[in-house]
């Protein structure tokens, strides 16, 4: 990434905490966020001036009654089928909110993918490793780390799938 690696520091969240720990490169991104936007993955996009497919949003589902990450770019939607497939499931629905927020331990629109309560079985689509760095949320709205799809993938225990529509 060519950039210096940055540390969690005393406002640090789990993700960024997390990322330190493991002494991986990675760089905040800190916003102003509206309350009032509908899309925190779009407004993060245009508040950090970075392409939309390379911002990725944090989505949960269950796939067999099994609590599933999902992780896709902003600019599109997951598609459930190949999620379940990724994962060898059947049949994926979208998770409750309530639970998403009570197991990842971030609110809605902040979930990130890195430093949650406990470890759940993971998938990147398979468009992130076309590009040098992604972004993702760092644990609250107004707040994305960007780093190496590798690096996320490798931390997260990923599987890459293509799960995203565009």
């Amino acid at each position: 990434m060519g950039k210096k690696k940055q540390k969690a520091g005393p406002g640090g969240t789990p993700a960024t905490v997390a990322l330190t720990e493991a002494g991986t490169d990675f760089t905040v991104h800190a916003y102003e966020h509206d309350p009032s936007v509908a899309s925190y993955g779009e407004e993060a996009a245009r508040a950090m001036g970075v392409e939309p497919d390379r911002v990725f949003k944090t989505l949960l589902a269950e796939v067999d009654g099994a609590l599933t990450v999902a992780i896709v770019p902003v600019a599109g939607s997951l598609d459930l089928k190949a999620l379940a497939a990724a994962v060898g499931g059947k049949r994926a629905v979208m998770a409750d909110p309530a639970v998403a927020e009570r197991t990842t331990g971030y609110l809605r629109g902040g979930i990130s993918p890195l430093g949650q309560r406990r470890r759940l079985p993971t998938v990147l689509d398979a468009s992130a490793s076309a590009h040098a760095t992604v972004c993702v949320s760092a644990g609250r709205r107004g707040l994305e780390v960007e780093l190496a799809p590798a690096d996320l993938a490798s931390l997260t225990a990923a599987v890459l799938a293509p799960i995203g529509r565009a």
